[in-house]
C-alpha cells in the first residue's frame, strides 16, 4: 500500500504480501547511520530526563519494505519491586531477580489494543454484517438511554461520539454493574460536534463485535488476526509461563492507581480492562514488537501477509482516509489516529496511522515510505508519575523518518535544512547585478515537508546587500499536477515528498544589486522531514547570472544552517 507520492527511487523492493525478514539498513533502503542515532537517543531516556528515567527499559524495531533493519533490546523489563511514594524512589529487586529487556519481550499495549478491536470491527464492515453509519442502539438497545441513541458505529471509531475518555467502572461489583453505569453514561456534546479520544466508545464497539459474532473478543482476536497472521506472541490474558518474558507495568496502588493491586507484572494494567477480565475494546492486548511489525506489513501491504488476508485493500483504506476533516488536529481513520506530529514527529503525513498505548506503546505506519516503527516502553514502570509526554517516541520517528534518503533531482547533492527544533536556516546566493531590461528568474526544485503551522519555508531578496529582505511570490510545479501558486513568497506543510520545479520572478530587482536567500524557520517543539533545494539557477536578460552547476558558482552560496546532502 505505498503510497503513490512517494519516490519510485527511494522505495525498497517489496514483494506484496511476502513475509518480513531482517536484512541491513541499506537493503531496507534505509541510512543506517540514523538508526544508530535512534537507538542511542533512546537509550538516554534510560537515565534520568530530568528526574526519573523515561522508561526502565524498551524493544526498538524499524523496517521499511519486507525488511526489518532495526530490533533492538535496551534497558530493563523488570527492575523494581515496588515504588516508595515518601522518597518518590523504586525500589530494585535485587539483580538476580530482574530481568534484562529482550528482542521478544511481551509487552502490555494498553490503548494499541483499541487497532485490533477496530481491525475486527472493519471485518465485519466489510462482511456486511455491520454498517458503519448503523446506529449502536440497533446492536445494543439499552446503549440507546441518556441521549445516546444517534451514536454510531463511525462515531465510536473515530471518537466523534461525544462519550467522556474514562469512568471507573471498576468500581463496580460485577459485569452487569458495569455496563448498567455504561447504560447510563450520557454524551458530554451532541454525537458527531467534535472529537473527544474515549476508552468508552471502544468498550462499547467490542460489545457491539461480541453481539453479532457470538464470540468473545479474544476469540476474535485469535481467529480473524493473530492466528492467520501468525502472531504467536499476542493475546489478551497471557498464561502465567509467559511472565518471565513479559515487560513488568506499575506498583498499582492508591492515589496513582484507583486499585491496590502491588506490582503488575503479567496481568493488564489499565483497571478498567483488568475489572472486564482483561479482555476490553479499549486495552488489554499483549504483544511483541516483531508480530506488531507483521500487522504493520500487513495493513501496508493492502490487508495481506504471506498467504493470509484480513481485510480488503479497500478496507485498509479506509484506515488511512480521515473521516476527521472537520476537527483540525485529530485527524483520524478507522481506529487509527492519523498525522499525530506529538509521537509521529517527522513520519507524520496526512496519511500516517498509529497509535500509543499508556504503558509506554507505539506503532506508526507511514505509507508515504512504505516505513514502520514499533517502539515498546514499560514507562509505568515503577509507576505512572515518572514519566510525562513522549520525546522517546518523538525521537525515534524522526531518526526514522531521517533515514529514508531524498534523492536529488540533478546531480549527486542537494541542499537540506535540517530537522532541528526552534531553528532559522539561510542559504542565500552571492550578490547579482541584472541587467535593466528582460525578465529576472529564480528556478530551481524544492523539497518540503515542515509542521504546518510554524515551518515556513521562503523566498526572499534584497536591494541593500542583505540589511533588509523582503518575501518574494513563486510558483512550484509538481509532474503532473496543475501549477500552486505561493503569493505570500512562502509555503510550508506537506508536499507530497516529491520534488516541485520552482519558478520565482525577480524582475522589480533589474538593473540593480540583488540578493536571494531561501529561509526555513522551525517551530518550538515538532518539524517534518525538513527542505530540500536543488539546481539554483538565477537568469537575466542576457543570460545565466548564476548556476549552482558550475563549481566556482557553488563555493560562493552562503549556508547557515543548510548543509549538501548525498541523497
Amino acid at each position: 500500500m505505498t503510497d503513490e507520492s512517494a519516490d519510485p527511487a527511494d522505495a525498497p523492493a517489496t514483494d506484496p504480501g511476502g513475509f518480513l525478514r531482517r536484512g541491513s539498513p541499506e537493503r531496507a533502503g534505509l541510512i543506517g547511520a540514523h538508526l544508530d542515532r535512534l537507538v542511542a537517543t533512546a537509550e538516554s531516556y534510560l537515565r534520568p530526563a530530568p528526574e526519573h528515567p523515561w522508561y526502565a527499559g524498551a524493544v526498538l524495531l524499524a523496517g521499511r519494505g519486507d525488511t526489518v533493519a532495526l530490533h533492538r533490546a535496551i534497558g530493563s523489563a523488570v527492575r523494581y519491586a515496588a515504588y516508595d511514594e515518601a522518597r518518590d524512589e523504586g525500589l530494585e529487586f535485587p539483580a538476580d531477580r530482574q530481568v534484562p529487556m529482550a528482542p521478544d519481550t511481551v509487552f502490555d499495549l494498553a490503548s494499541v489494543s483499541k487497532l485490533f478491536t477496530s481491525v475486527l470491527a472493519v471485518q465485519l464492515i466489510e462482511r456486511g454484517e455491520l454498517g458503519l453509519d448503523d446506529r449502536v442502539a440497533a446492536y445494543l438497545p439499552r446503549f440507546g438511554a441518556a441521549g445516546k441513541q444517534g451514536i454510531t458505529v463511525r462515531q465510536l471509531l473515530t471518537h466523534t461520539s461525544g462519550l467522556r475518555p474514562w469512568i471507573p467502572l471498576y468500581e463496580e461489583p460485577t459485569r452487569e454493574a458495569r455496563l448498567r453505569r455504561l447504560w447510563r453514561e450520557a454524551p458530554t456534546r451532541p454525537p458527531g460536534s467534535g472529537y473527544r479520544y474515549s476508552d468508552l466508545g471502544m468498550i462499547t464497539l467490542q460489545l457491539v463485535l461480541e453481539e453479532i459474532t457470538g464470540r468473545g473478543l479474544d476469540v476474535l482476536l485469535s481467529d480473524e488476526i493473530t492466528a492467520p497472521l501468525g502472531m504467536g506472541r499476542t493475546r489478551f490474558n497471557p498464561p502465567p509461563a509467559w511472565k518471565p518474558s513479559i515487560a513488568a507495568t506499575e506498583d498499582a496502588r492508591p492515589p496513582w492507581s484507583g486499585l491496590a493491586r502491588g506490582l503488575v507484572w503479567g496481568e493488564v494494567h489499565d483497571e478498567n480492562a483488568w475489572a472486564f477480565g482483561g479482555v476490553a475494546g479499549h486495552a488489554g492486548v499483549f504483544s511483541c514488537a516483531w508480530d506488531l511489525a507483521v500487522l504493520a506489513r500487513a495493513l501496508l501491504n493492502g490487508g495481506v501477509y504471506g498467504r493470509a488476508r484480513i481485510l480488503a485493500r479497500e478496507s485498509v483504506e479506509l484506515m488511512f482516509t480521515d473521516f476527521n476533516t472537520r476537527f483540525p488536529g485529530a485527524g483520524h481513520g478507522l481506529g487509527f489516529e492519523l498525522c499525530r506530529r506529538w509521537y509521529m514527529g517527522a513520519m507524520a503525513t496526512p496519511r500516517s496511522a498509529g497509535h500509543t498505548g499508556f504503558t509506554g506503546t507505539s506503532l506508526v505506519l507511514d505509507p508515504s515510505t512504505d516505513s514502520f516503527l514499533v517502539v515498546l516502553g514499560n514507562s509505568v514502570h515503577p509507576v505512572r508519575t515518572w514519566r510525562s509526554g513522549s520525546a522517546p517516541r518523538l525521537a525515534a520517528a524522526n531518526h526514522l523518518a531521517r533515514a529514508v534518503a531524498v534523492r536529488p533531482p540533478h546531480g549527486r547533492t542537494a541542499w537540506f535544512s535540517g530537522m532541528s527544533p526552534a531553528t532559522t536556516a539561510t542559504l542565500t546566493l552571492p550578490g547579482l547585478t541584472p541587467a535593466r531590461a528582460g525578465r529576472v528568474r529564480l528556478g530551481c526544485a524544492l523539497w518540503w515537508d515542515t509542521e504546518p503551522e510554524s515551518g515556513k519555508v521562503s523566498i526572499e531578496a534584497s536591494a541593500d546587500g542583505g540589511v533588509t529582505w523582503q518575501p518574494v511570490p513563486f510558483t512550484t510545479v509538481r509532474a503532473g499536477q496543475p501549477p500552486l501558486t505561493h503569493p505570500g513568497g512562502w509555503t510550508a506543510g506537506w508536499s507530497g515528498r516529491a520534488w516541485h520545479r520552482v519558478e520565482c520572478d525577480l524582475s522589480s530587482w533589474r538593473g540593480g544589486p540583488l540578493a536571494v536567500r531561501w529561509h526555513h524557520t522551525t517551530g518550538p517543539s515538532y518539524v517534518g522531514r525538513g527542505v530540500y533545494v536543488s539546481g539554483l539557477r538565477v537568469e537575466d536578460g542576457q543570460g545565466t547570472l548564476f548556476d549552482e552547476s558550475r563549481a566556482s558558482d557553488a563555493v560562493r552560496v552562503t549556508a547557515s544552517g543548510w548543509t549538501p546532502e548525498t541523497g
